[in-house]
């Protein structure tokens, strides 16, 4: 299965609750952390709420 490569480039200060708790059940929890999750449908879902936070890089 495909992964992806995500890095946080922007603070979490003044986001909402939610979109804090979708970058921590991604596993990032401080700036310029990266970490590879699998591309599934919730980890989608995730990144489309954060998506304004974060850089990311699909992998072969």
């Amino acid at each position: 299965m495909a992964k992806l490569r995500i890095t946080q480039v922007i603070s979490k200060n003044g986001e909402t609750k939610r979109q804090i708790a979708n970058l921590r059940c991604l596993g990032i929890r401080r700036m310029h952390q990266t970490v590879e999750v699998e591309k599934t449908p919730v980890s989608l879902g995730q990144l489309e709420k954060v998506r304004h936070l974060v850089k990311v890089e699909e992998i072969d």
